[in-house]
């Protein structure tokens, strides 16, 4: 009885030192306070702030599996961060799992997170089908936490965008795509890819994707025809007549170096629309 009482407090008291530092984490996350009394360490020199989120739709609608989840990816992620970075911290909260870690030396921080993300999928897989990982930039202080978060947040939601559930996205390597996701609207992303597009921009019309794929290879090789042919496996013949009824729907863009930006970064929105 002795025993499960001593084990009932220390639980108890482990939940609530948990809680503690959850608490911590999101006051310099958010800003609210830059405070670190109650941390036992954190790592010295600048700080990823890395934020994992589990892909949707959840495996199961049962809020006790998805809770269940959830703790069993927040565990995962502390287990795997203490084994490699035992000063760094892991918090839990209801939508994502957030840790601060060291920036690598090597500046080799999506190489880090997605070892520590292939760690945790294979501890928890049986309980979660997939997670998306964003990482910030290296934060120099704790008052550039707040940003940090924010892009880890954004690259979490570029990530998914881009490259389906699971991805592992680092903010500063998401190119166009960062911009694209600083945009708060999504219906302003949409009608300008319309614009842009015209027809081409039906999502589910099998010509208007096949076009777009030829669109995407001429502005890849920067308009060079005989090598577009060649990734595309079609007769030079057929991509010359593809041009003209592309100039036709889109203007004369082998022209206009603003309308070939344009149409590249229409392209990248199909693209993170999933279209």
């Amino acid at each position: 009885m002795e025993t499960a009482i001593g084990l009932s407090r220390r639980l108890a008291q482990a939940a609530s030192d948990a809680k503690y530092r959850s608490d911590l984490m999101r006051d310099l996350l958010t800003g609210r306070s830059t405070d670190l009394t109650g941390w036992a360490a954190l790592p010295t020199g600048p700080l990823l702030v890395v934020v994992v989120e589990v892909d949707p739709p959840a495996a199961s609608g049962d809020a006790r599996a998805i809770r269940a989840g959830q703790e069993a990816l927040a565990l995962a992620w502390s287990t795997a961060v203490g084994a490699r970075a035992p000063e760094a911290a892991v918090a839990a909260y209801p939508r994502e799992v957030v840790a601060l870690l060291g920036a690598p030396a090597d500046g080799q921080s999506a190489r880090l997170v997605a070892e520590l993300a292939a760690l945790v999928h294979a501890d928890c897989a049986t309980l979660i089908r997939s997670f998306t990982t964003g990482i910030s930039r290296p934060a120099e202080s704790l008052d550039a936490l707040p940003a940090a978060y924010e892009q880890a947040r954004r690259a979490v939601a570029a990530g998914r965008r881009i490259h389906g559930p699971g991805a592992v996205a680092d903010f500063d390597q998401l190119g166009v795509f960062r911009l694209l996701s600083l945009i708060p609207d999504p219906g302003e992303l949409d009608r300008f890819a319309r614009e842009a597009l015209r027809s081409l921009a039906r999502p589910r019309d099998p010509e208007a994707a096949d076009l777009r794929n030829t669109l995407q290879a001429l502005l890849d090789t920067n308009l060079n025809v005989a090598e577009t042919a060649r990734r595309l496996y079609v007769h030079y013949n057929t991509l010359r007549y593809r041009i003209t009824k592309l100039e036709r729907l889109l203007g004369p863009f082998t022209q206009d170096p603003h309308l070939r930006l344009n149409l590249m970064i229409a392209l990248q929105i199909v693209r993170m629309q999933g279209r």
